[in-house]
């Protein structure tokens, strides 16, 4: 029998304070042990021996949860229930969260009962007196630190616009502030001396990590606070953060960070908790250049030394960042290979890797950097200690469903859901892969779930909304697709009223109200009703959803409201040129455009933009200027190309040498739907002889014509093409189920069944053709004489002539 004996000092002073807690808690647990197994009659003297030697432990720093529970439990065993409890209460004093403590009370109380009037029962030791008196002293000295400081530590670097209001912010919390600039050449030092900060200017060596040690070398407080430029300090929560100094049982504090994310301040949002708050020791460094990291040098070996706050810090660095985005993930990507060839592989460094590429709009990167990162940590024995683990199985599932491989991305998210249960992100994006695989029931399915799951927690660095209003809106899309209106428009509707703050769910919202028949006056008044004043956000949404709706005026008055708000914003901009050409007022649509500058992150949407209402509408000196301009972006040659050619073919001499390729080909077929949405059929004409500019079979000419014109209610220019592919080919399958479209479409019931027929005598396995049959058939629907379509009425019908030079 090992009877427990304190080896060392039992105050835990600045050298190797850790490693001495630990040590002491140890012996004290294996004497714990120890007297478990003892024979009876030793046992009194063993959990004596426990009893003095945490009690001496205590006597040099009373506040240690632990250790006042553990000393608790060796006097409960002397039957010294008094003392026990003393030590119990102060333990849960200091730390409510102390679940064994509670539960330890429970027994005792239990104990209690048991006695039944008498004073004592059980074993009884000699020394059980003085234990007492001493565990009364250590538990009334077992209380929260007092007067203990502590110090912001910054690194900046041109960060004008939002650091006043960080330092606002977090001024009444911290005791010092020191910031370390590395090299700012606005008024950045200026402002953080005015908060009375001491500055430190320091060259930028390319490390993040060794810039915060700058800081922390510099910090005189006991504590130091971690915070950039662009976070901001919850004021409520203030005493909170203050309060946290005190508690000196810990080495390190998470707090919980809001990411606000998007563009147009559209309320989307990660959070997550992250360490920031840490004693002032010279141990406790950051390493790493990029995406730095400290919590190799905490004791993470020690849960009780780390704690999860519910100080809140919300980051607004990432609103807009998608002008600069892929620049800066660049640069990050350059810094983390040159940490990569410095130090050795780690899954973190994969991870922020794959999260750099991703963001750089490279998902076959990302996807290596994430796959090889997992696979590290899977063959890490201490995996479960990663905090970043959830949020990389998330960004892999994501990343493999970037990349196409969409049954892949429901079996990892699968995976990740058994290693973290209650993820909600991984379930929203199996949701995703399921309608990427055109299984919708499996989809809305996974999307109620994910309402019935709510968001996950906090720890597992998960996105607001995945279990409420982002799950709502991808359900409620996905409802009005199905056709189903009235939920759709019911769910929505909810998500609206619960979640004002999101107006993400706006596009959706007033797309059911228009779906349901809502004119735009009555769709404006509705989203008035419910969202007062609507923010520039909130204006480019409902802009979107009328202007997709076709009701292409009211949604130019939402896109002009946003650029009042926000001159410089290209996303506005880029959608009124776009309002502007579907009513075919191409000359304010290019000057609109023309506004957005070559090295803008949108600059080829505007070029497009201007190109295409430059030579729509015949202006040949404004196209040739634009085509220079979009020479200067990022335009790919193909498209260069096109528009090149349709110049051309524009021109007096209505011809063209230039050879045009596939990529070319998704943009012009663009182009042509356009020009029939706008009626535009002169001009359509002219862009038609594009078509023959491009490697495009004959029958593949066709069967692009043919889908067009059906998709903008051309029936009969859609039968024309079709029609012609069957006189050559009487068996086309492709042709045939479009005619039996067509004719459907047209309420030709019984043409529709003979299509259907003979595209399934051609090929039995078509499914589409066997649905169509079927559901002509369930209709039960007459043929009529003559349907004013088929006479070519309607708004949706190009006259006679125009018709015969559109399927020329």
């Amino acid at each position: 029998m090992t009877v427990i004996a304190m080896t060392a000092h039992p105050t835990f002073g600045e050298q190797d304070h850790n490693s001495r807690y630990q040590a002491v808690v140890k012996l004290i647990e294996r004497g714990l042990a120890d007297a478990a197994n003892a024979r009876q009659s030793r046992l009194p003297e063993l959990y004596a021996t426990v009893a003095t030697n945490a009690l001496e432990a205590l006597e040099g720093e009373p506040s240690e949860p632990k250790l006042l529970n553990l000393a608790g439990v060796a006097l409960y065993e002397l039957w010294s229930l008094d003392a026990a409890q003393q030590l119990f209460e102060a333990a849960l004093r200091l730390d409510p969260a102390l679940g064994e403590v509670q539960r330890n009370l429970a027994q005792l109380a239990q104990r209690r009962r048991s006695l039944r009037g008498r004073k004592r029962a059980g074993m009884l030791h000699p020394s059980v007196g003085e234990l007492e008196r001493r565990a009364a002293l250590v538990a009334q000295r077992a209380q929260p630190a007092q007067g203990l400081r502590l110090s912001l530590c910054m690194i900046v670097r041109d960060e004008q616009e939002m650091l006043g209001r960080c330092l606002q912010a977090v001024r009444g919390a911290v005791d010092e502030m020191v910031i370390v600039d590395t090299g700012s050449k606005d008024a950045t030092i200026e402002i953080a001396r005015s908060f009375g900060a001491n500055v430190i200017e320091r060259e930028w060596t390319g490390s993040f990590g060794e810039a915060r040690n700058v800081a922390f070398d510099a910090a005189t407080g006991d504590w130091t606070l971690v915070l950039d430029a662009d976070e901001l300090l919850v004021v409520e929560d203030v005493d909170l953060l203050r309060s946290l100094t005190g508690r000196t049982w810990r080495e390190a504090f998470y707090v919980a960070e809001t990411n606000y994310t998007g563009e147009l301040d559209a309320g989307t949002a990660v959070t997550h908790n992250t360490l920031r708050v840490f004693r002032n020791r010279p141990q406790y460094r950051y390493r790493g250049r990029l995406h730095e990291q400290i919590a190799s040098t905490l004791p993470t070996y020690l849960p009780e030394r780390l704690e999860y706050t519910n100080v809140r810090i919300e980051h607004y660095g990432y609103l807009g960042a998608v002008r600069d985005a892929r620049e800066k993930s660049r640069r990050n990507i350059e810094l983390l290979r040159m940490q990569q060839e410095e130090g050795p592989e780690t899954p973190f460094l994969h991870y922020n890797l794959g999260a750099e590429y991703a963001v750089a709009g490279d998902p076959a990167a990302a996807l290596v950097e994430l796959e090889r990162a997992w696979e590290i940590l899977e063959a890490d024995p201490a995996r479960d200690t990663y905090q970043f683990a959830p949020a990389l199985a998330n960004r892999l599932v994501r990343a493999t469903r970037a990349c196409g491989r969409l049954q892949d991305a429901i079996d990892r998210a699968e995976e990740g859901l058994a290693r973290f249960p209650g993820f909600t992100d991984l379930v929203l994006e199996q949701g995703a892969a399921h309608v990427g695989l055109g299984e919708i029931e499996q989809a809305m399915a996974l999307y109620e779930r994910c309402l019935e799951m709510g968001d996950a927690p906090g720890h597992y660095t998960a996105t607001v909304g995945c279990g409420t209003f982002l799950a709502m809106i991808a359900l409620g899309e996905l409802r009005l697709t199905q056709g189903q209106v009235a939920q759709a428009k019911e769910l929505l509707e909810r998500c609206v009223s619960e979640y004002p703050e999101f107006i993400g769910a706006l596009l959706p919202y007033a797309s059911a109200l228009l779906a349901q028949g809502a004119a735009p006056e009555q769709v404006l008044a509705e989203v008035q009703r419910r969202v007062p004043e609507p923010n520039a956000a909130a204006c480019f949404l409902l802009g979107t959803a009328l202007y997709e709706g076709g009701a292409t005026e009211a949604g130019e008055q939402q896109f002009r409201l946003v650029l009042e708000r926000q001159p410089n914003s290209s996303r506005a901009r880029v959608a009124l040129a776009e309002s502007l050409l579907a009513q075919r007022r191409y000359f304010e649509a290019a000057a609109v455009a023309c506004e957005i500058r070559t090295e803008d992150q949108l600059a080829v949407m505007a070029c497009r933009s201007e190109l295409f209402a430059r030579l729509a509408g015949g202006d040949k000196v404004g196209a040739g200027a634009a085509l220079a301009r979009a020479q200067g972006t990022t335009m790919t040659p193909a498209e260069l190309d096109l528009f090149t050619a349709w110049f051309e073919l524009a021109g007096a001499t209505r011809q063209t040498e230039i050879e045009l390729t596939d990529e070319a080909l998704v943009l012009l077929e663009i182009i042509l739907e356009a020009l029939l949405r706008v009626h535009d059929f002169e001009v359509f004409e002219v862009a038609l002889g594009l078509l023959q500019r491009t490697p495009l079979a004959p029958r593949e000419r066709s069967e692009l014509l043919g889908e067009l014109y059906l998709r903008r209610g051309f029936a009969a220019s859609a039968a024309e093409e079709w029609l012609t592919v069957c006189r050559e080919q009487p068996e086309d399958v492709r042709a045939l189920f479009g005619l039996a479209r067509v004719a459907e479409r047209q309420g030709m019931a019984r043409e529709a069944v003979d299509f259907a027929q003979a595209a399934l005598a051609a090929q039995p396995e078509h499914s589409s053709a066997a649905e169509l049959l079927e559901r002509v058939r369930a209709s039960g629907m007459d043929e009529p004489a003559v349907s004013d379509a088929a006479q070519g009425s309607g708004e949706n019908r190009m006259d006679e002539d125009a018709e015969r030079r559109a399927a020329a």
